[in-house]
C-alpha cells in the first residue's frame, strides 16, 4: 500500500508502503459499481480498490497466516516521518496490543512492492502497520463480530488519522468488514514459538504527532544546488527505496497534482516533497486539498 495512504502514509526511514505510505484504503462510496461475486452482494468500494475479476472462489477458506520465525527486515524498523508525524517501529518481535481502527487495501496496489520488498498480494493474509516489526506476526480480532484472524506484518501504514491497521483484502473479508471499509478492531503480536499471544499496553508506542501543518525553517543545511522556495514535505525516509516506493503510491492517491513528486536527499535522509509554491496560500491550498482526500497534512517548509 507499502499502500498505502498510507493513506500517507499515506515515509520513511522505512516505509511502505519499503513502501508504506498512505496507501488507498476501502472506503464505503455509495453509488459506485457492486463488488463482484467474491463478496456478499451490495458492497462498494473506494474508486477502483476492490476485489478484482479473478478472486478466489473462496476466500474465506484461505488459511491465516502460520507465525514463524524470521529475520528482520534491513530498512524497514528504522524511525521514519510521515505527513508530520514521527514513527518508531519495533526493533523486535515483542508483547504488543492495541485497539483503534482497521482499514484494507486492494487492487490498486495489487502488485506493489511492500516495505519488505514483496509484492502486495491482496489475497494473502497480511498487514501493513506503522510501528509492528516487519516481518511479524499479529491476531487481529474484529470487535464488532468477534471474528479473528492472524496476518504476517509486511508493510507500512496506515497513515490515515484514526487507523492502526490495513489488512489485506482477504483478511478484511474474512473479518466480516470488507464491504463497510472499516472496522474497530484489537491488535495482538504473536510472538513465534509462544504459548499464547502475548498482550502489552494497549497502545502504539513511539509515535509523535505534530497536529497542523507548520512552517519549518532552518531545520536543515541546504544541499548543494537544492532548490530555495515554499514547498510541501510529505515524509522523510533513510532508506532511498523506500521513499520512491513511496512516491509511487502517492503518485496514485495524489493524480491530480500537477506540480511532480520530488525525492531529495538532505541530512542523509530522502525527502519527499512538492514545489516551489509562489506563496505559502497557494502550498496551503495544495496541503488542505491533501488533508481533506487522505485524512492527513503535508508539512509547510520554507527554505
Amino acid at each position: 500500500m507499502l499502500r498505502t495512504l498510507a493513506l500517507l502514509a499515506p515515509a520513511l526511514l522505512i516505509a511502505a508502503c519499503g513502501t508504506s505510505p498512505p496507501r488507498g484504503t476501502a472506503e464505503t462510496q455509495p453509488g459506485n459499481a457492486a463488488a463482484t461475486a467474491a463478496t456478499p452482494r451490495g458492497g462498494a468500494y473506494y474508486k477502483d480498490d476492490g476485489p478484482g475479476p479473478n478472486a478466489p472462489a473462496n476466500l474465506a477458506a484461505i488459511p491465516d497466516a502460520e507465525p514463524r520465525r524470521e529475520p528482520l527486515h534491513r530498512f524497514a524498523n528504522r524511525p521514519y516521518e510521515v505527513f508530520g508525524r514521527n514513527y518508531v517501529p519495533l526493533a523486535r518481535v515483542e508483547p504488543f496490543t492495541q485497539r483503534g481502527t482497521a482499514s484494507w487495501y486492494g487492487r490498486r496496489y495489487h502488485g506493489s512492492k511492500t516495505s519488505s520488498g514483496e509484492p502486495y498480494d491482496m489475497y494473502a493474509m497480511s498487514a501493513a502497520h506503522p510501528t509492528l516489526a516487519i516481518p511479524s506476526y499479529a491476531r487481529v480480532t474484529n470487535l464488532a463480530n468477534g471474528k479473528s484472524v492472524v496476518v504476517r506484518v509486511n508493510d507500512r501504514g496506515p497513515f490515515h488519522v484514526g487507523r492502526v491497521i490495513d489488512l489485506s483484502y482477504t483478511a478484511a473479508y474474512k473479518l466480516g468488514y470488507a464491504e463497510a471499509g472499516s472496522a474497530p478492531v484489537e491488535v495482538q503480536a504473536v510472538i513465534p514459538g509462544a504459548a499464547q499471544v502475548a498482550a502489552g499496553p494497549a497502545t502504539q508506542p513511539g509515535v509523535e504527532q505534530r497536529a497542523e501543518p507548520r512552517p519549518e525553517r532552518g531545520a536543515e543545511s541546504p544541499a548543494s544546488g537544492e532548490a530555495r522556495g515554499i514547498f510541501l514535505q510529505l515524509g522523510a525516509f533513510a532508506a532511498e527505496p523506500n521513499a520512491e516506493s513511496f512516491r509511487a503510491h502517492m503518485a496514485r492517491d495524489l493524480a491530480w497534482l500537477s506540480e511532480v513528486i520530488q525525492v531529495r536527499e538532505v541530512d542523509g535522509l530522502f525527502k519527499l516533497r512538492l514545489g516551489p509554491y509562489r506563496s505559502q496560500q497557494d502550498a496551503r491550498s495544495v496541503a488542505e486539498r491533501i488533508r481533506s482526500e487522505l485524512g492527513v497534512a503535508p508539512v509547510l517548509v520554507l527554505r
